[in-house]
């Protein structure tokens, strides 16, 4: 089998999917908010499982290190379920981290926009120069 189809990245992508429709049907606490998975990592052991998720709303209720600890509480029970529905001897521990790389691409998209608005400025004061 072609090494970009390996065994620990199959079994994250199903992670991910099963953890998702768990997330969404069985977890209703109102403090997680709306929350997206963003991706899972497998150690090549696969004795762990680093879930990487994102918070789609930012409340002032449901902070991303809250949302992080409860997901960390619950990572047994979450755990527990994938085992029902995975065929695996052995389901890797739980490890929720929060994603930062949306408020990073937010971040970097904000000083792209401010150098571009900031060049544009230099160019229209070089113009009027040199235009008197």
């Amino acid at each position: 089998m072609p090494k970009e189809f390996s065994r620990s990245l199959r079994v994250a992508d199903q992670i991910q999917r099963d953890l998702a429709r768990l997330l969404q049907q069985e977890m209703k606490d109102p403090r997680l908010g709306m929350l997206t998975l963003s991706g899972v990592k497998i150690s090549k052991d696969m004795m762990y499982a680093d879930v990487y998720f994102t918070m789609l709303s930012l409340q002032e209720q449901s902070s991303p290190r809250e949302a992080e600890k409860l997901l960390n509480q619950a990572a047994g029970y979450l755990r527990t379920e994938l085992a029902k529905m995975m065929r695996l001897r052995a389901v890797p521990q739980l490890r929720f981290h929060y994603d930062h790389t949306l408020e990073k691409g937010n971040h970097v998209s904000g000083l792209i926009t401010q150098a571009m608005r900031e060049d544009k400025s230099r160019q229209d004061q070089q113009d009027q120069g040199e235009d008197e």
